[in-house]
Order: C-alpha cells, then sequence, then structure tokens
C-alpha cells in the first residue's frame, strides 16, 4: 500500500469514525448518564468489535454477502428493528425518582456484538474493504483493520467525554429526559440514508 492511499485510508477511517452514527450517539448518552469511566468497555467494545468485523469481513464474509443478495435487506431490516429498541432504551434512561439510574452502559460483549447490527459499521466496512482492500490480500485486509483500530478507539472516546462534561448541564431530571430524549431522536435519525 503507498503512502498516498494510506493517508487516504486513514482520512476515510477517521472521517467515519469520528462523524455522528449509533456507536457515538449512544457513546455520548453513556457518558452524559454514567460518567467515562463506566463506559471504557462500550468504547472498548467497540473499537474491537469492529476490528474482528473488518477482518472476517475482508477474509470471506463479504464474498458470501455478493453471492446472498437478499441478506442485505434482512441486515438492513434487523439493524432497523434492533436501533429503534437501542433509541427506546435511550429515551427511557432518566432516573424516574432522581435517585437511582434504570439503564446500564453497554458491556464491552454487547458492544461489539453491536457492531454486526449497526448500519453505518457495515457500510464503513464494505466500503473500506472495496476501496482499500480490493485484491482481498491479506496483507491489505489486515493494513485495513490496523488503521482503523488505531484510528477509530481515540474518536469514539471524544464522544463519551462530551457527554461526560454534559453532565454539568443535566443537573436535573427534566434536562437529563430531554438529553436522552433528544439522543434517541438522533440516533433515529441516523437511521434516515440507510432507509433511504
Amino acid at each position: 500500500m503507498t503512502a498516498d492511499i494510506l493517508a487516504a485510508l486513514s482520512l476515510f477511517a477517521l472521517v467515519s469514525s469520528i462523524t455522528p452514527g449509533p456507536n457515538n450517539l449512544m457513546l455520548m448518552a453513556s457518558g452524559a448518564n454514567f460518567g467515562f469511566r463506566p463506559t471504557i468497555p462500550h468504547m472498548l467494545g467497540i473499537g474491537l468489535g469492529f476490528m474482528v468485523m473488518l477482518l472476517l469481513v475482508g477474509v470471506g464474509l463479504i464474498g458470501v454477502f455478493d453471492s446472498v443478495p437478499n441478506s442485505y435487506e434482512t441486515l438492513k431490516v434487523v439493524s432497523v428493528a434492533y436501533l429503534c429498541w437501542l433509541a427506546w432504551k435511550i429515551a427511557t434512561a432518566a432516573p424516574p425518582d432522581g435517585t437511582e439510574k434504570t439503564g446500564k452502559p453497554f458491556t464491552f460483549l454487547q458492544a461489539a456484538a453491536f457492531q454486526w447490527v449497526n448500519p453505518k459499521a457495515w457500510t464503513m466496512t464494505l466500503s473500506a474493504m472495496t476501496l482499500y482492500a480490493a485484491d482481498r490480500s491479506f496483507g491489505a485486509i489486515m493494513v485495513v483493520t490496523l488503521v482503523f483500530g488505531i484510528i477509530n478507539l481515540p474518536a469514539v472516546s471524544l464522544w463519551t467525554v462530551v457527554g461526560q462534561k454534559m453532565q454539568i448541564l443535566l443537573t436535573s431530571q427534566t434536562r437529563l429526559r430531554i438529553f436522552n430524549a433528544t439522543m434517541a431522536f438522533l440516533l433515529m435519525s441516523s437511521l434516515v440514508p440507510v432507509l433511504f
């Protein structure tokens, strides 16, 4: 892989990792509701889960999806249904009496597994493998996976920090409910490109 292509891949990884999407919106909501430290397993699950997804898709799963065209539509339906459920969970995460939380942050395994039903993760994975590992060589697949691994975790962690900093503003039940409802709405809005 030439330096120019590596630079283009790095920029693609940064832009696609740091822009709003289901992972980042959920991390911001988790940072605001639970803080940075309890959200670390969620962040690590995203980073490592996405790397595993890239690797597995690159070494063979992309061929399965190409040979079964309806698999894309099935994946879309499952992803949308799951994201609707997550949006509901985020919208209702505010404590009812202000004393205890009704939810908890994603675990490492939940976040890693979520990558497989995250429409943005699929778009990023298929685009990265098609553009930057077109020859399907193991070396190119590993470079794509490692570049995303290096860039993705710090990029998504910024969303958790932003959410944690918002805790200063979210000191009342009403503000927290409004914030969570807004995050749920934005999560649902992130599905618009997938659906249309």
